[in-house]
């Protein structure tokens, strides 16, 4: 009778080892595991000096946050997606820059937060992360925060010769600009980081010249 309880008793241990093993494997999966991010839908309008109204839309704004690269946390990658569309009362010269602000240990929720060398508003329509563009990785140390814009147009200057822009113009009334899947990448960061989106619009009248500076919401990238 003792020798039956005993191989009982060795079951259950053995059943409650593996289950631990299933656990402990399905938190690993889970840590490792995307995760995926929905931010809110946003609009914002403007009227210019000349009556001109002027709306931005922001949507379908989302990020999968992909687990540190390496297993180092130094290593931060997310895909964004998000889908802009600006419309005019009137006939517009309309150019979008989008893009995304992104900060180490910094707070980005301000729009006057101090980016790398200069502020928000000094960079608009300039891109000056290092190696900023689509797909390519951003390098920035703690407190430091800097903007990138995800759209690289080829057009031809004034000369004719072929130029990489990150400028998108349309001549009319409406504007639209969606990007899909497009990596944001970070690397040097030890700790937290946030990125936010960022539109930078300009519309051109027959009376008026007007840049308009479009916020999106801050997330966690890791």
């Amino acid at each position: 009778m003792s020798h039956m309880v005993s191989r009982r008793a060795l079951g259950v241990a053995g059943t409650s080892a593996a289950l631990a093993a299933a656990a402990a494997l399905l938190a690993q999966g889970s840590a490792n595991a995307d995760v995926f991010v929905k931010l809110p839908d946003q609009v914002q309008s403007t009227t210019l000096q000349d009556g001109t109204k002027v709306s931005i839309a922001r949507t379908g704004e989302t990020a999968v946050i992909a687990p540190s690269l390496g297993g180092t946390p130094l290593h931060r990658a997310a895909q964004v997606s998000a889908r802009y569309q600006v419309t005019s009362s009137k006939k517009a010269k309309i150019r979008i820059q989008a893009g995304y602000i992104v900060g180490c240990q910094v707070n980005i929720s301000s729009t006057t937060t101090g980016l790398t060398g200069t502020t928000t508003e000094n960079l608009a329509g300039t891109s000056t992360a290092t190696g900023a563009g689509a797909n390519q990785a951003l390098v920035l140390g703690p407190g430091q925060a800097t903007q990138y814009f995800i759209n690289q147009v080829e057009k031809a200057d004034d000369f004719g010769a072929q130029q990489y822009t990150n400028n998108v113009d349309y001549e009319g009334t409406k504007l639209k600009l969606s990007y899909t899947g497009s990596q944001l990448q970070l690397t040097g960061c030890a700790g937290y980081a946030q990125a936010r989106s960022i539109a930078v619009v300009r519309v051109r009248t027959s009376n008026v010249d007007k840049q308009v500076t479009f916020y999106g919401k801050p997330f966690s990238i890791g």
